[in-house]
Order: C-alpha cells, then sequence, then structure tokens
C-alpha cells in the first residue's frame, strides 16, 4: 500500500510540474493540494494506526511502517518492553515480600481505612479465626468478636498491644494471642499478631516451680529449725538429743536430694544429647539400680520387697551412662517407695523386634488412677504427697527419667490398674543398641 501512494504522489507532483511548464497555474495549484490531501489522509490513516496499537500495547503485533511513524513505533516499542519488564520486576518483588510475609511466625493483616481487611497471612488468619481469602473486605471487627479487641479499636490508643484468647482456647489447651495496630498511609492500619501460649507456659511453670521449691524446701527448714531453736533453749537428755540429731539429719538429707535432682534436671536441660560413642553393658547397669534398690527398700520398708530381675538378653547401649543410671534408679526408686512393703518388683530389659529396647520396671502394688497418668512427668507432681515425702521422694524423679528417654531419642511409657499394679516403661531407639556379637 505504501508503494501506491509514494507513487500516487509521484503523479501528483509530475502533474503540478507539468501545470507550471504550460502556463497552467490553477490546474499547478490543484494538483498540488490533491497531493497534499492525499498525504494527509495517508498520514491519518497511519497515525490512527499507530493509537490504535498504543492502546493495546501488544509488542509483539506492532504493525510495520517506514518513515517517521515507524521510527516512532520502534521507540514506543522499546519503552513498552522496558515497562513490562520494570513491571515483571515489580511483581516479582512483591510476591517475594508476600511470600516472605506469609512464612512469618507472626500475623500480618492489612486494614484500610474503614477497617476493612485488604490483605492477611495464614498465620494471623489462623491466630483470628478467618479465611484469608473469603473474608477479605469484611470489617476486622466482626472477625474478632472480642470485647477487649472492640474496645481497643473503640478507643484509638494503638501504643500498647493486647491480649485476647485465640480459637478453640480451653482450661485444658489455653491458647493466648498478642496482637497491635500499627498506623500507617493514609488512616490504613497495620495489625500484628503473635502466639504467646507457649510464653505464658513458661511463665506459669516458672512461677509453679518456684512455689513449688519453696513449699518442698520451706518443711525441712521450719524442722531444722525448731529443732536447733529446742536445742538451743531446753536442756535435753542424751537419748532426746540424739533422736533430734537423727531427725534433723533426716531433714537436711531430704533438702540435699531435693538441691541434686534440681541440678540434674538443670545439667539435663541445657547440654548436648548424648552421642553414640559411649557403649554400656545393659546387663551391668541393671544390676547397678537393682543393688541400690535392695539397699533402699531395706531403708525404708519395715518388710523388705521382693526385687527380681526378669530377661535374660545380653546387649550395649549407646549413651551417658550416668544418665540412664539415674533413669533406671529413679524409676525402680519409685517402684520401691510406692508399693507396700513385702511386695514384687521386677525390673528388667527387654528387646524389641525391631531392634530397639526397653527398660521396663512392674510392680504389684496399689496402681495409679486414669487421671494422673498425664501429669505423672510434671515437676513436683504426686500422686500420693504425703507417702512420698514419708519415703524421701523430691517429686522430680519421673520429670529427670522422661528427659533422659528425650535426650537419647526414646520415650517413657506408663501403664497403670487401680488395684494392681503398674508399669513404667522407658523405650531406647534402634540406632543405641547394639547386641552381642556369637562368640
Amino acid at each position: 500500500m505504501t508503494r501506491r501512494v509514494i507513487e500516487l504522489l509521484l503523479l501528483v507532483a509530475l502533474a503540478a510540474v507539468w501545470g507550471w511548464s504550460r502556463d497552467s497555474a490553477p490546474i499547478a495549484v490543484g494538483g498540488a493540494l490533491l497531493g497534499a490531501l492525499v498525504w494527509a489522509i495517508i498520514d491519518s490513516l497511519r497515525a490512527n494506526r499507530v493509537l490504535k496499537w498504543l492502546n493495546k500495547a501488544d509488542v509483539s503485533r506492532a504493525p510495520e511502517m517506514s518513515g517517521t511513524w515507524g521510527e516512532l513505533l520502534d521507540r514506543c516499542r522499546r519503552l513498552v518492553k522496558k515497562l513490562e519488564k520494570k513491571a515483571q520486576n515489580s511483581d516479582a518483588r512483591l510476591e517475594d515480600f508476600l511470600s516472605a510475609i506469609q512464612a512469618s511466625p507472626n500475623g500480618v493483616v492489612l486494614l484500610d481505612s474503614s477497617g476493612r481487611i485488604e490483605w492477611a497471612n495464614l498465620t494471623a488468619a489462623n491466630h483470628l479465626g478467618f479465611d484469608p481469602q473469603r473474608d477479605l473486605g469484611q470489617y476486622v471487627r466482626n472477625m474478632v468478636r472480642n470485647p477487649a479487641f472492640s474496645t481497643y479499636l473503640t478507643e484509638g490508643d494503638f501504643s500498647h498491644e493486647i491480649q485476647v484468647d485465640g480459637i478453640g482456647a480451653r482450661p485444658s489447651q489455653p491458647s493466648r494471642i498478642s496482637l497491635q495496630i500499627h498506623p500507617y498511609g493514609k488512616k490504613r492500619k497495620l495489625m500484628l499478631t503473635r502466639d504467646i501460649t507457649a510464653v505464658q507456659l513458661a511463665e506459669t511453670m516458672r512461677r509453679d516451680f518456684v512455689a513449688n521449691v519453696s513449699h518442698e524446701i520451706r518443711t525441712p527448714l521450719t524442722v531444722l529449725s525448731g529443732f536447733v531453736e529446742t536445742m538451743q533453749s531446753l536442756p535435753l537428755e542424751e537419748a532426746d538429743r540424739t533422736r533430734y540429731l537423727e531427725l534433723m539429719s533426716q531433714q537436711a538429707q531430704r533438702m540435699q536430694t531435693l538441691v541434686s535432682d534440681l541440678l540434674t534436671l538443670s545439667r539435663l536441660e541445657g547440654s548436648p544429647a548424648p552421642g553414640l560413642g559411649e557403649w554400656s553393658d545393659a546387663e551391668e547397669l541393671l544390676g547397678h539400680v537393682v543393688q541400690e534398690a535392695r539397699g533402699l527398700t531395706m531403708a525404708i520398708a519395715p518388710q523388705p520387697h521382693q526385687i527380681e530381675p526378669v530377661g535374660n538378653e545380653r546387649f550395649w547401649i549407646a549413651g551417658s551412662k550416668s544418665e540412664l543410671l539415674s533413669a533406671m534408679s529413679n524409676l525402680l526408686s519409685n517402684a520401691v517407695r510406692y508399693t507396700p512393703g513385702g511386695g514384687l518388683i521386677e525390673p528388667g530389659w527387654r528387646l524389641r523386634d525391631d531392634g530397639s529396647a526397653e527398660f521396663f520396671v512392674k510392680d504389684n502394688g496399689p496402681g495409679i488412677a486414669a487421671e494422673h497418668l498425664p501429669r505423672l512427668t510434671e515437676r513436683f507432681y504426686r500422686v500420693d504427697r504425703s507417702r512420698s515425702r514419708e519415703t524421701g521422694g523430691t517429686g522430680l524423679g519421673l520429670a529427670i527419667v522422661k528427659h533422659v528417654a528425650q535426650r537419647h531419642g526414646g520415650q517413657l511409657d506408663v501403664q497403670s490398674t487401680l488395684g494392681e499394679g503398674s508399669c513404667f516403661v522407658m523405650g531406647l531407639p534402634a540406632n543405641r543398641i547394639r547386641r552381642y556379637a556369637p562368640s
């Protein structure tokens, strides 16, 4: 088409030149005007094509043109490509930014000037109980139905954070969420949330721990101070003096045992897990704790218990020998303390089919009610407080056993029936067990 236009323009120009050469000015002027008109029409059509292309901005379908319009199209094409690349880079950065916020352990909610949800990550949705896609555009006040949060929004004082109950919170399974609003832009708001359940549980455990330790130490200290005051203020016969000193020694030993168990727990929680470089004979460990248990039953039981080891499998165990002995000794001493005198206690090791092993202590004592089983490994938790203190227990033994088992990749399991006895099992994984090589 362009070639035909050029040919037409050449004919018009020749007509104009011919008209002037024949002294026919009107013909020349008419030819020139016709040429100008044709050129304006062609130029208008080309401009219209360029404008249509600019409206679509489709680089792959740019019209082919020459001359000034062609140059303009080429420059526009390069500019559009540059803008498209810049937009793609911006979109990619935005996606990376949103992905990073999605991966954040803290919740993020963007609110418009009216308090409607513009965007939220999954963490915030889980914290507050709404759908991050379906509930876009909803008023956050309608999504978080909590009196403290409504008051927080109404007052508009966002200089501090508030705490609300999480979704499905109940006394047996508490859930607490901390949230704070930060205004930005034109009356927009950024709301940040975080789960503080673990922090509050840790704080509660710390308070309970301090209270329990104080309570456990206060009793023997009261007894000691009372005896000391008595011995200082009253003349005593030798028999009374001897008896008082013996009772004082028992209380001092009780405090020493408590401090020792607390230090053991602290060491277990603050040190790395045992490796696989130290191997101990399971039978040797069993013999050591059985000997200790027989000495304990002779000391505290009016009628000594029958402590009968079972199982004769020989194998090696990888781990900390001192920790394993501590855990085994605690399980066996607990059985001695809570089983009536003369009762049967059966400790032993056995191999499982998958190559793992377990240390178990079975007794025929009074058993434990089902409601107590989930809490047995809590520090200072006792099923029978009076009997535990009478026999010298600190309430930390099973907590120590649980930590030792976990540090060795195992776990503690308790099975008990009221009136029939209990069985405590500390399982260890197969990678820490090595059978004796056949001779």
